[in-house]
């Protein structure tokens, strides 16, 4: 049987860099190689596409150093109407290919929608949201305005844009104390504050443009923190939901990524069946409204009143060993490589509905 070539791209322009390293390390290695031959093109900070070979890529894969990028093979690219087709930066045509793309890509330049749109000129099928899905999905802003359009629970919110000046006691007065600042269209909890104070929410402030040219800031929930996954694209399936009980302050990049003690996951979560089928309807609609496909984690805030109100979709969540996604999955009853297995299929399907439609009127 002939290998499906899968195309793991990695890296990227983003603050997550770091973060999508460590999560293609993991799909790499949970490939079935039987069925699958993984083609490593890593996106360096500066946005170049460059081509890895397997023994390069596992040489430090339980180091730390693996969060940098070692010696490429090859600068390559990626060009439209190529069915896949890598070419060399140098002119010359490779004679490698993608059969499907798994962009394990976090934040801009890859989760909202940029890479996507690429993809689709390049014509060749990737795991994970369209363009719409994954613009809408990255940008909290717009994600949350179509949840409320959709009648759906969410949190009280002001967006500022382009540096404008904040009134502090403007936004007490709306969302009151404390409150939370963030980068509009970033993940992992880069750039995000909590703010208790005038001094803190003027640092706050000057971190979040930092990173974006749109913030928005969120009243504070209190509350248990619940995931939930969702996997599909027209017959969408939904994880037992978890829970995260952060021992910082909120559930920071440090407390994801950095500190093993940053955070206490506790998969199932304990729930009544009662709440748990809520969460998971409630997750299924939040996924369907931004009209997303393939993967996406849901979150949530259960208030101690019993009310249930969506936070954000992450429609390209962590692969690490430690990520939400892949461990609500396995206690669900579906295991890491057969989530990618089934990922990767979906891409498939999804890409032949599409090249089945008509292209020309005339």
């Amino acid at each position: 049987m002939k290998k499906i070539n899968v195309g793991i791209l990695f890296g990227g322009k983003s603050a997550e860099h770091e973060v999508s390293i460590q999560s293609a390390r993991n799909i790499f290695k949970a490939l079935d190689k039987n069925k699958y031959q993984s083609l490593l093109i890593g996106i360096d900070k500066n946005g170049r596409w460059l081509f890895y070979d397997q023994a390069s890529f596992l040489l430090h894969s339980e180091q730390v150093s693996l969060r940098k990028f070692s010696k490429a093979v090859k600068e390559i690219a990626l060009v439209p109407q190529s069915q896949g087709k890598i070419l060399n930066v140098s002119g010359l045509a490779s004679k490698k290919s993608i059969d499907v793309v798994f962009p394990i890509l976090h934040g801009p330049f890859g989760e909202d929608g940029t890479i996507q749109g690429l993809l689709k000129l390049a014509n060749v099928p990737f795991v994970g949201a369209g363009v719409l899905s994954s613009a809408v999905g990255m940008d909290k802003d717009i994600m949350k305005r179509l949840w409320r359009e959709a009648g759906l629970p969410i949190c009280k919110f002001l967006v500022f844009k382009n540096k404008e000046s904040i009134n502090y006691k403007q936004v007490v007065k709306n969302l009151g104390l404390p409150f939370f600042v963030k980068p509009a269209n970033l993940g992992s909890s880069v750039g995000i504050s909590k703010v208790s104070n005038q001094s803190q929410f003027t640092k706050a402030v000057k971190i979040a443009w930092q990173y974006d040219n749109k913030i928005i800031i969120e009243e504070n929930i209190t509350g248990r923190e619940i995931e939930c996954a969702i996997l599909g694209n027209e017959d969408l399936k939904a994880s037992v939901p978890g829970e995260v009980k952060p021992s910082h302050d909120f559930y920071s990049y440090e407390a994801k990524y950095i500190d093993e003690h940053g955070a206490t996951l506790i998969i199932p979560a304990k729930l009544s069946k009662n709440v748990i089928k809520k969460i998971q309807d409630l997750s299924v609609k939040a996924f369907k409204v931004l009209d997303t496909e393939g993967l996406g984690r849901v979150d949530l805030f259960l208030k101690n009143n019993g009310e249930i109100v969506l936070n954000e979709i992450n429609t390209m969540p962590g692969f690490t060993v430690i990520s939400m996604y892949a461990r609500l999955w396995q206690a669900s009853g579906l295991s890491y490589d057969k989530l990618i297995d089934n990922l990767i299929q979906l891409a498939i399907s999804r890409f032949k509905k599409e090249q089945k439609l008509k292209t020309t009127y005339l």
